[in-house]
């Protein structure tokens, strides 16, 4: 089950944290790399995509299951030190 974390910063741009199958998220960096652009515009992109068909009914689902984190973020992911210091055992 994917973790989703939603953190508003200003009036547009949301910071998301999502769990992705480990073959997925390598498919999809090879493709931004393949076009020269941000794994963020790939993943803007298919859900896009995603969101613009219509279920048969008509309908649209777009249900992302979330989960309680437990608790506050260990580090602060803005601050690029700090969390490349966490994943690599450092901090």
């Amino acid at each position: 089950m994917p973790y989703i974390r939603l953190e508003r910063y200003g009036d547009t741009a949301v910071k998301t944290t999502l769990n992705l199958d480990d073959e997925l998220l390598r498919e999809a960096k090879k493709r931004a790399a393949e076009r020269g652009t941000t794994l963020t515009s790939i993943v803007e992109e298919a859900l896009r995509d995603a969101l613009a068909e219509p279920e048969p009914d008509g309908s649209y689902v777009f249900d992302f299951p979330s989960v309680d984190g437990g608790g506050p973020p260990l580090v602060d992911v803005a601050d690029r030190e700090a969390l490349y210091d966490r994943m690599e055992g450092r901090g």
